[in-house]
């Protein structure tokens, strides 16, 4: 079975488009020992260092899964051992594989829509559908989190004196692109799909939790855990925020598609720097960079909800999958 989103069936493509939107929000994306995961359509996705499963709930209560081996970026390009480098690295790996487990999980989730086909899906279409899935959010986020809030700051600096100054107009973009990415937020956070999106978030994070804690993973003890990670897409593009909005607030550059440019050409090194900015406040809980991690610990109240035991079970399905294929491969699952 395989799904056509753009062609097939419409209100499908949006679920799917909005859902992907989500994904820097509810991927971990950081190398690590320990598991991480991501919420997806009515399902969940595991990673272990060297392997990942993806569980879905079927309309008809059945659990599917699909699971595979999954190299590092370090490991295969050790380009992306080096600082900052490496966030690209991470965070590239956790888009693209977002997109595929989502796309997986949305031929499994919207079966009850009728989207659905018979024919065989050719290996380079699917490359095509998968890259598109990712660059079509992309621009969509260039376009709302940079060319919006630098047009607003840049015409209210043009009506109110005291905001016409480079640095004032600076600092009132990244003000407005941090409101705006709240704002998108809390609105994807009233409609019914990512609500549920959210509990199946908790789900992820209430069993990452449980295993890290060395008890037996099963829902009971699963529950007893919050909903709130520090290692979350949530925190991570808080930080994101932050940065962006004092590296961008230096800028020598008055011209408006001049600055423009620069931000989407300096998005990476952002990246990079936010990336490196949790490690370290990760490594020293309590220091000053730690701070920086809060604000996202609170956003997670609002993009993670507490799951039920069916949600939880199907979290706990991803893990041990993900677990027995990092088994298979001779790999040691540690907590650091």
């Amino acid at each position: 079975m395989t799904l056509e989103l753009p062609i097939l069936n419409l209100r499908g493509f949006v679920r799917l488009f909005t859902h992907i939107q989500l994904l820097p929000i509810l991927e971990s994306g950081e190398e690590t020992t320990l598991i991480g995961g991501q919420a997806v359509m009515e399902g969940v996705m595991m990673r272990s260092p060297h392997s990942y499963c993806v569980a879905v709930r079927r309309p008809n209560g059945e659990i599917v899964t699909e699971e595979s081996p999954l190299p590092r970026m370090s490991d295969r390009y050790p380009i992306f051992k080096l600082p900052v480098i490496r966030g690209l690295g991470t965070l590239g790996q956790a888009m693209w594989l977002g997109a595929k487990a989502m796309r997986f999980s949305a031929e499994h989730a919207l079966e009850e829509l009728g989207v659905k086909q018979n024919k065989p899906e050719k290996k380079d279409t699917n490359a095509w559908a998968l890259a598109l899935s990712v660059l079509f959010p992309l621009v969509f986020m260039i376009a709302l989190y940079k060319f919006v809030p630098l047009y607003l700051a840049t015409l209210l600096g043009q009506h109110v004196a005291a905001l016409g100054g480079r640095f004032a107009i600076n600092m009132v973009d990244g003000t407005l692109r941090i409101a705006i990415f709240l704002g998108f937020i809390y609105l994807l956070s009233r409609m019914k799909d990512i609500h549920r999106v959210f509990e199946y978030h908790g789900a992820e994070h209430k069993v990452v939790f449980n295993f890290e804690s060395g008890q037996p993973v099963n829902v009971e003890n699963a529950q007893r855990f919050v909903t709130w990670h520090p290692r979350c897409g949530t925190s991570f593009l808080m930080v994101v925020l932050v940065v962006a909005l004092i590296g961008y607030a230096f800028l020598p550059i008055d011209n408006f598609w001049a600055k423009f440019a620069w931000r989407v050409a300096l998005l990476p090194v952002i990246v990079g720097v936010s990336y490196e900015v949790i490690r370290f406040a990760a490594r020293r809980q309590g220091g000053l960079l730690s701070v920086l991690t809060r604000p996202g610990l609170w956003l997670q109240r609002v993009t993670t909800q507490p799951p039920s035991n069916s949600q939880a079970e199907v979290a706990i399905r991803a893990l041990e999958r993900a677990m027995e294929l990092e088994r298979a491969q001779g790999g040691e699952l540690v907590v650091a």
